[in-house]
C-alpha cells in the first residue's frame, strides 16, 4: 500500500478500515465474541482508536499476532477458551462483508461443513510458466475466487492447524489448511463488493463503495 501505516488502519469514511470491519462482524446475530489478532505493539492504538468508538455489543479480545497470517490465526485459536463451537475467520481489510453472508457461513459450519465465502471467476484464467508463457486455459466454470469469512468447527479447525504446523505446511488461507488436513470445504457464494483492500486502487474503489452504499443495499439483514 506504501501508505506509511498498516493498511487496516487507513481511514475510510472517517474511521479506520479495521473498525468498520469489526462493526460488520459484530452486527451478525451468529457472532458471540471477537478475537482481534494484531501486532502486540498495536494494542493501545486498537483499544483507543479502533475498538473504543464502536461500543460493540460483543466482547472483543486482543490477541498478539505472529510472523505470518497462518501463525496469527493459530494464535487466535489458542486464545479461545471454548472447546467446541464455530470459528469464523475474517480479513481485517474486508469491511463490506454482508451480515447474511456471515451468518450463512456460521450455519454451514454448525451443520458440519467447513466453508468459505467466494465468488465464481468471471474472467478467463490462464496458467503460465515461470517465463510467463501460457501453458493452458483453465475452465472457469470450476474456478472460484476465495473470500472471507471462512468458518469451521472449532476443534477440527484446531487439529488442522496443528497438523499444518507439524508438517511445515503454509497455506494462503484457512480453507487450504483444511484441504491439507484431508477435509473438504464448501464454497458459499458471496458478493463482489466484499473486496480485500490491499492496493491504492482498492482504496479508491472502497471509497466509492462506502460513499455509494452499494454494498449495504439489502445485504446486511440477518
Amino acid at each position: 500500500m506504501a501508505a506509511g501505516v498498516r493498511k487496516q488502519y487507513l481511514m475510510l469514511g472517517g474511521r479506520p478500515i479495521l473498525s468498520l470491519t469489526i462493526q460488520a462482524i459484530a452486527a451478525a446475530s451468529g457472532i458471540g465474541e471477537i478475537f482481534l489478532v494484531v501486532p502486540e505493539t498495536d494494542f493501545d492504538y486498537c483499544l483507543q482508536t479502533v475498538i473504543a468508538p464502536l461500543d460493540s455489543p460483543k466482547p472483543i479480545h486482543l490477541v498478539a499476532g505472529g510472523a505470518s497470517r497462518q501463525v496469527s490465526v493459530f494464535n487466535g485459536l489458542c486464545a479461545v477458551s471454548a472447546r467446541d463451537g464455530v470459528a469464523l475467520i475474517h480479513d481485517g481489510v474486508r469491511p463490506f462483508v454482508a451480515t447474511r453472508h456471515i451468518n450463512a457461513c456460521i450455519k454451514a459450519a454448525e451443520n458440519g461443513d467447513a466453508c468459505s465465502l467466494g465468488v465464481p471467476a468471471r474472467d478467463t484464467v490462464k496458467q503460465v510458466s515461470d517465463s510467463n508463457y501460457v501453458r493452458c486455459t483453465l475452465d472457469r466454470q470450476t474456478l472460484w475466487m476465495a473470500q472471507t469469512p471462512q468458518a469451521f468447527e472449532l476443534s477440527y479447525f484446531r487439529q488442522a492447524h496443528a497438523y499444518a504446523a507439524e508438517t511445515a505446511y503454509s497455506g494462503t488461507d484457512d480453507a487450504a489448511i483444511i484441504e491439507h488436513y484431508g477435509g473438504s470445504v464448501k464454497m458459499i457464494e458471496g458478493s463482489p463488493w466484499n473486496i480485500k483492500i490491499t492496493t491504492p486502487e482498492d482504496m479508491q474503489l472502497a471509497a466509492w463503495i462506502w460513499e455509494s452504499g452499494v454494498a449495504y443495499a439489502g445485504a446486511q439483514s440477518g
